[in-house]
């Protein structure tokens, strides 16, 4: 009996000696990781936090509260920017249905489907600035699409000098050069797509729309939810080189976005404390889009 005991005692030591050294052996793998987030993303979100409750000018590293924030409320450009990032969201519908809708017809294999998947992931590849000098020229109030229209007996449309269509005409360049990545997710999903349910829909006689409703869509729902949020949080902080390049935030600041709005405020202004708080506003939008995220992943996984 007393050698079953230490044997037993002996067992229970080894495992316990094991099952620490997988421990240390998972924090030495996981310390690099951590101390780069900590290092470059959660110090100086707190510098940045901290900041933003000083003065610029005159008042530079004085504490002054919320002074910032207010004056953030007070200025129409940044309430311009703010409500051009409700614009995203109405747009982000259309940003999701047109890669997922192409995904759809590329995994349909449709004539010429390995020709389309290269020509759509092109843009992807260029640069904003690129994209930018491209778009510029075929919007431009003479440029090719107003030519065309007029061929077609409409007017011209100043894409970009109208302060109503200026932003609209941002948003759709950028979705077009974006779309290829989320088409990528996209197939990526379609390969984990059970392919008897898609046959069982051709032998009841479903139709096209008719599958991708209800076979589809609801197979790949954490995909579309995940395309959801990267789209939005690239909206938000993706576009600045297309602004920069079309329309510099104009007309009268019509094109401005949180993102332009910070790095105006910084280099052109001279105010980087005001710049700091833009900063952190716009955190906390990409935090409400991650709190979404979070709250439709539970929801999906709950109805699995």
């Amino acid at each position: 009996m007393a050698q079953a005991a230490t044997a037993q005692r002996s067992t229970t030591a080894v495992r316990r000696w094991h099952l620490s050294e997988h421990k240390i052996a998972a924090l030495v793998l996981v310390t690099p990781a951590l101390l780069i987030i900590v290092g470059l993303r959660i110090v100086p979100l707190v510098l940045g936090a901290q900041y933003s409750l000083t003065g610029d000018g005159d008042r530079n590293g004085l504490f002054v509260g919320l002074a910032n924030y207010r004056t953030l409320l007070d200025d129409p450009v940044f309430r311009t920017a703010v409500r051009n990032v409700g614009l995203l969201f109405l747009a982000l519908p259309v940003a999701v249905a047109v890669p997922g809708l192409l995904a759809t017809f590329l995994f349909l294999k449709v004539p010429g489907h390995r020709f389309y998947r290269s020509v759509y992931f092109f843009p992807v590849v260029l640069s904003p600035v690129i994209i930018g000098a491209i778009f510029n020229i075929l919007l431009s109030f003479d440029g090719p699409l107003n030519q065309l229209l007029g061929k077609a007996g409409i007017g011209p449309v100043d894409w970009l000098g109208n302060s109503h269509i200026a932003i609209l005409s941002v948003i759709g360049v950028h979705i077009w050069a974006t779309f290829g990545m989320a088409l990528v997710i996209f197939m990526a999903g379609f390969s984990t797509l059970d392919q008897s349910l898609l046959d069982a829909a051709r032998c009841d006689g479903a139709t096209l729309p008719q599958t991708v409703w209800h076979v589809v869509i609801p197979e790949l729902s954490r995909t579309i939810q995940f395309v959801f949020v990267t789209t939005m949080i690239g909206m938000l902080t993706g576009m600045f080189g297309l602004i920069y390049v079309m329309t510099a935030g104009g007309p009268g600041g019509a094109t401005y976005l949180p993102e332009f709005y910070i790095w105006v405020t910084q280099s052109q202004m001279n105010s980087p404390a005001l710049a700091s708080a833009a900063s952190m506003v716009l955190f906390v939008l990409m935090l409400l889009v991650g709190l979404a995220q979070i709250r439709l992943i539970k929801r999906a996984t709950k109805e699995v």
